[in-house]
């Protein structure tokens, strides 16, 4: 099972075992319950954590202690090792948490935004995706049905998939909202 160390500076270092990581400096954790415990009521600690991971969505705040805490543990197991691995093959490497740029501007540029990323197989978007990739798509109230959602949700998210995936909406003959990948 891997093991964190965090120092002062807010360096998260990924280590093999728990032993390993207690012959280090820094704080040792190995869930989010000892994370909180580390960091204690610092708030502000918690954000600078958070937006100093790569990959991530910076904030401004979390709306509690605990779910910050259980973001930033979620982020770090994505990080570790796998379970999978045997401890030898990584035996003495420690890996360092990557961190954003020194500046305090941390965020996705305007090409990191833009990037697809193919959805998830079986969920909404996927879903969504492959009903109106048809030849004459997909009405709404299909839609409705396979998401099971209402209307306006259905509008909303494809609002929001529209510009970057060139969805086109339109009407048929009988008057039925329908929606086609382009």
């Amino acid at each position: 099972m891997n093991a964190f160390t965090i120092d002062a500076d807010n360096n998260i270092t990924i280590h093999p075992t728990r032993k390993a990581a207690r012959e280090t400096d820094g704080g040792v954790f190995d869930t989010a319950e000892n994370l909180a415990e580390l960091i204690g009521r610092d708030n502000k600690r918690l954000v600078e954590i958070w937006n100093s991971l790569t990959g991530v969505t910076p904030v401004k705040r979390f709306t509690s202690r605990a779910v910050a805490v259980r973001r930033i543990f979620a982020e770090l197991q994505k990080l570790a090792v796998p379970a999978g691995e045997a401890a030898a093959d990584i035996s003495g490497e420690m890996l360092p948490a990557p961190r954003a740029s020194v500046t305090k501007k941390t965020g996705l540029g305007k090409k990191e935004k833009a990037r697809k990323t193919e959805p998830k197989p079986g969920s909404k978007k996927e879903i969504l995706l492959s009903l109106i990739s048809r030849r004459n798509g997909a009405s709404l109230e299909e839609l409705m049905a396979a998401l099971d959602w209402q209307k306006h949700s259905v509008r909303g998210f494809i609002a929001t998939l529209g510009k970057t995936m060139g969805i086109e909406s339109f009407k048929t003959a009988q008057g039925v909202r329908t929606y086609k990948s382009s």
